[in-house]
């Protein structure tokens, strides 16, 4: 099952890399929130999930990252950009389910 988690994760940061980031995001900042370091740190924690179980600290911060997602989701009033931070959102939550079951 965890093998299977990974692999659906390493797809879907490859499928992240093929999309666009939205125009006009850039410097944006909604809901407290600067878009372009959300994107970032996505990407970043869930490609240190695949490498192995994070740290409780940085498991915090997956965390924060996942509910800061769910918090900006309801404000993008882009048909593209909430496609975009939906994935995002996402990868952020099956990073999450990876990290639960390593506990399990």
């Amino acid at each position: 099952m965890l093998d299977e988690k990974l692999d659906a994760l390493s797809q879907m940061l490859a499928r992240h890399m093929t999309m666009p980031f939205p125009p006009g995001f850039r410097g944006l900042d909604i809901e407290g929130q600067e878009m372009v370091l959300l994107d970032a740190d996505t990407y970043g924690y869930a490609s240190s999930v695949l490498k192995g179980p994070l740290d409780e600290q940085r498991r915090a911060g997956l965390m924060k990252l996942t509910a800061a997602l769910e918090d900006v989701l309801p404000a993008i009033d882009n048909e593209y950009g909430a496609k975009y931070y939906t994935h995002l959102r996402d990868i952020a939550v099956l990073a999450a389910e990876i990290e639960a079951s390593r506990d399990e």
